[in-house]
């Protein structure tokens, strides 16, 4: 994945867990789960996964979180 590419992952991803944070602790990664399940196509959640697997630096720890509740692509 490219650096641009990465990094605008990174913030989407993060600007959806600052959203759901105001959301009480039970439902912002419940939140952020189903939100990514519903827009973002399987390349962008494979790309998200793949950077999760590489450490997921830069990533809100809510969207850590929220990847056990977030619908995992097979690979490409």
């Amino acid at each position: 994945m490219s650096e641009n590419t990465n990094a605008k992952l990174i913030y989407m991803a993060n600007q959806i867990a600052t959203f759901f944070q105001s959301q009480p602790a039970q439902e912002a990664a419940q939140g952020v789960a189903t939100h990514i399940n519903k827009y973002w196509e399987r390349r962008m959640r494979r790309k998200l996964f793949e950077h999760i697997e590489a450490g997921g630096e830069g990533l809100n720890p809510l969207v850590i979180e929220a990847a056990a509740k977030i619908r995992k692509p097979e690979a490409a």
